[in-house]
This record gives C-alpha cells, sequence and structure tokens, in this order.
C-alpha cells in the first residue's frame, strides 16, 4: 500500500511540474508576442517529455515556417537512416588505356561521388597536400611516369545546376552559399585578402585570394568602416562565372582582412592541382583538361575509363555529420541530400533527394506538408517546417544504435545541446534539455518575421529556453 501510495504521490508530482512549467511557458510566450520585436513575428513551440512522449507545451506546432539551418537535423537524421552511418564517399582515379612501358597511352580520369570533404581542412586525411600525395601514390604504385592524353574530370554524378532553387542572390558567392557539385575542393570555399585604409568611406586594396587564384576576377566595391564594425561585406557571384562583384564595408585600418567566399568551378580548381602535381612529380601530361559536364551539355560523346588505378576514399558519414552539425557546414547538407537520391538510383538531384527524405518520413508518422523543404541546409528561405515535425525526428533518433554520434554532433549553446538556426528575420533552436531534476525534454523553437536586432531575439528566445533548465 506504501509502494502505491509513494508511486502515486511520485506521478502526481510529476503532473504537477509540468502543469507549473506548461503555464510558466504560456506566460513566457504570451510576454513574447507583447514585444514590439515580435508584434507581426510568427512564433512556434513544441516541447514534449523525453521519457513518455507526453507534450509539455505547444504554440503553433503545427505551422511551418523557415527554419533556417536547425533543418539540418532533418537531413543528419535522415542520411544516418538511408545511407548509414559507415557510408562514405569515393574518388575513383582511373584510365581509358592500358600501362604500357610506364606509359598511360591515353587520358587521365578523375570521377567524383559528390565527396565534399575532398581537400578540407578539417581531417588530417583530407587536407589538400595530402589528398595530392594519395594521387600521386596512385600512379606511382600503378608505374605510371607519362600520360600522353590529358585530364578527363568526370563531374557528372551531380546533375546541373549545383545549387538548389531557392537560394537567394546574396548568399551564393559568399562561403556558406557554395553548391555540391560531384566533385568538390577545399569545401568549394576560398578566401578574400583585403586591406582597408585609414579614413571611413575609402575603397579597400584586394590582397590576393587563396587556395585559388582569383584576384584579377574581382570588381571590389568594398570600403572602409568605422572600426570595430566587423564583416560586413558580400560577395556575388554565379557558378561557373569568374566575374565576382564585392560589396560592402569592413573596418577601416586592416592590414589583412579576410572574407570568404565560393569558389565557382571547384572542378576546375581541382584539375589543375593535379596538374601542378604531376609536372611538379617529372610525370608528363597533356596540357589539356575535358570536362564531362561540357561535353554532356554540347553532346559530345564521352571517354569512359577503362581501367581502374585506384580511389581516395572520404571519412566515414558519421564524422561528416559531426562537422556538419557543429559548425553547420551548408555544403555537407547538399552533398547528403543529392547523395541519398543517387543511392536510391534516382538521378542525383536536390529535388530527388527531398523527396526520398518526405517519403521517409511519411511512413514513419510525419506527413509530407510538415517537410516542405527546399534544400538540405535551410539556407533557403522558402523552406517550411513545423516545430512538432522537428521534435518527431529528434524523438525517432533516440532509439537508434547511432544517436550517440548524432548527440555528439548537436552544439551545446547558452548550455543545451541544440541546433540553431539563423537566415534574415529568422531565429530557430532544436534539441534536448536535461534540467537540474533530472527531467529531459525534447524541443523546437522557431520565430519569423521578427523586427529589429537578431542579437535581441536570440537573447529574449534563449530566456524562454532557460525555463526548462
Amino acid at each position: 500500500m506504501r509502494i502505491i501510495l509513494l508511486v502515486a504521490g511520485v506521478i502526481l508530482s510529476q503532473l504537477s511540474f509540468s502543469q507549473v512549467l506548461k503555464n510558466t511557458l504560456t506566460s513566457a510566450i504570451s510576454i513574447l508576442k507583447l514585444d514590439p520585436q515580435f508584434k507581426h513575428a510568427s512564433i512556434s513551440m513544441y516541447v514534449i517529455d523525453s521519457k513518455n512522449g507526453k507534450v509539455i507545451f505547444e504554440n503553433n506546432p503545427e505551422l511551418g515556417l523557415a527554419p533556417a539551418s536547425a533543418q539540418k537535423i532533418i537531413t543528419s537524421v535522415s542520411a544516418f537512416e538511408i545511407l548509414g552511418k559507415e557510408y562514405t564517399y569515393k574518388t575513383i582515379i582511373s584510365g581509358d588505356l592500358a600501362i604500357r612501358n610506364n606509359i598511360l597511352d591515353g587520358n587521365l580520369h578523375v570521377s567524383g561521388s559528390g565527396d565534399p570533404t575532398l581537400g578540407s581542412w578539417r581531417w588530417a586525411s583530407t587536407k589538400e597536400d595530402i589528398v595530392l600525395m594519395k594521387i600521386l601514390k596512385i600512379l606511382k604504385d600503378n608505374e605510371i611516369k607519362q600520360v600522353t592524353g590529358g585530364i578527363y574530370i568526370n563531374d557528372l554524378k551531380f546533375p546541373y545546376p549545383p545549387i538548389p532553387d531557392g537560394w537567394v542572390w546574396q548568399d551564393i558567392g559568399n562561403y556558406y552559399g557554395a553548391g555540391a557539385w560531384a566533385l568538390n575542393w577545399h569545401e568549394n570555399q576560398y578566401d578574400l585578402h583585403l586591406r582597408s585604409g585609414e579614413n571611413i568611406g575609402i575603397l579597400t586594396q584586394v590582397v590576393s585570394t587563396s587556395p585559388v587564384d582569383l584576384a584579377d576576377s574581382i570588381h571590389n566595391y568594398i570600403t572602409s568602416a568605422k572600426k570595430g564594425t566587423g564583416d560586413n561585406a558580400y560577395l556575388y557571384a554565379a557558378p561557373y562565372d569568374l566575374r565576382v562583384y564585392a560589396t560592402g564595408t569592413i573596418p577601416a585600418g586592416e592590414k589583412d582582412f579576410v572574407i570568404s567566399g565560393s569558389i565557382p568551378n571547384p572542378p576546375e580548381v581541382f584539375a589543375k592541382k593535379i596538374f601542378t602535381l604531376l609536372r611538379n612529380n617529372k610525370i608528363s601530361i597533356n596540357n589539356t583538361v575535358y570536362y564531362y559536364r561540357e561535353k554532356w551539355l554540347t553532346g559530345e560523346s564521352l571517354s569512359k575509363p577503362a581501367i581502374n588505378f585506384g580511389m581516395i576514399i572520404s571519412p566515414s558519414l558519421d564524422s561528416i555529420n559531426y562537422w556538419f552539425l557543429k559548425k553547420s557546414v551548408n555544403l555537407y547538407g547538399e552533398a547528403l541530400v543529392k547523395t541519398i537520391a543517387g543511392e536510391k538510383g534516382k538521378e542525383a538531384s536536390t529535388t530527388n533527394g527531398i523527396e526520398i527524405i518526405r517519403n521517409f518520413w511519411n511512413k514513419n508518422g510525419i506527413e509530407r506538408s510538415a517537410l516542405n523543404m527546399i534544400d538540405g541546409s535551410g539556407l533557403s528561405p522558402a523552406n517550411r517546417i513545423t516545430s512538432k515535425s522537428l521534435v518527431q525526428i529528434l524523438e525517432y533518433a533516440k532509439n537508434k544504435k547511432w544517436f550517440a554520434s548524432f548527440y555528439n554532433a548537436l552544439p551545446e549553446i547558452n548550455g543545451i545541446k541544440m541546433k540553431d538556426g539563423y537566415i534574415g528575420g529568422v531565429r530557430s533552436y532544436t534539441g534536448y534539455i536535461k534540467n537540474k531534476s533530472g527531467q529531459e525534454y525534447t524541443f523546437a523553437f522557431i520565430v519569423n518575421n521578427f523586427d529589429g536586432s537578431a542579437g535581441s531575439v536570440r537573447e529574449k528566445m534563449w530566456k524562454v529556453l532557460d525555463l526548462l533548465k
């Protein structure tokens, strides 16, 4: 009898605590709605008890809103389930004729599978020099000392265009707006080094770009602003177009101020790196590069490789996912969505990948209309996701063998394991909270169309989330 009473007391205590928390959150959201910053905003929040799945609080949980980078948890969990934790990308080095007397009498082919880590600085095994040395070793292992033909870059695994529909012009020339090619290099990112004068309003000078030389292609209109104002510069450019238009401001008095852009043609940059590598190591090769994409667009016949010499293997998906969530790398999300489509036998397009992801979650109890996705990273302002669906996906992940890898990849922000998101007029947070009393909550919190400072909105949203701690 005492045990029954004790259990009943615990249940009543939990119910009472949940009711108090519900009332507290209701009051907090009501106050938020009265704030002038949120007068015309849409606010969605959904909180459940992680242990029993009961709803603790909800406000517009079925309202589709732009989630920004909080959308990455959908791509992340989908990739774990559809591709698998150990999935790797493979870049194939091959030739179209046999090797005789140390001579490849034909062309050297490099075929990409969409590996977003090739040349990345985030792993020791993917750094530029290491990747190039791997290619050199493959050629030396096959005793190739001369290539009579040129380099064939097979970039057809992912279709044209490299960027998803719905991305805005202000984003795509900058590093975070880099598209996903079948052959990516250095995360398709370059650094623009600038020097600013001491006087406000003076045009800055382009010092250099790295790791690819684009200095002569940059139309620079960036000027000097007050010291301490930070990076307020943007790069405008389109894929395959070398013209880059740089606008905005950087602080005055900077000797080497760096902003980062998206490489307009990563396969071309990669091909040039291979040329330099071979010639520096006394392997002669015809000074010609053929891009499968260009030949495909003009209807020309494509030379297919006959002999594989070796391959470069990427880090596993769980490792890629770590940086995808931890540092919010948009490129990784776009590559994963296209890869999902390709691995399921479809053309490896963003549209097909999104369709497969939506169908997967529909089979697992989430309506397709709750996941109106345009891309895999959340960069498009046209995405529309419900806070309830984000929580459902987070709950789904908890029961999977790979959950520890997923959870470890979530950033810790404001003392909470959660993925954040921010684009113009959008702030979002979704993740897991365990409070001091041992209560565990899974939540999603999205605000669209706020007014004024994004930093101020962040602080106000954090105060609401602090109530769950």
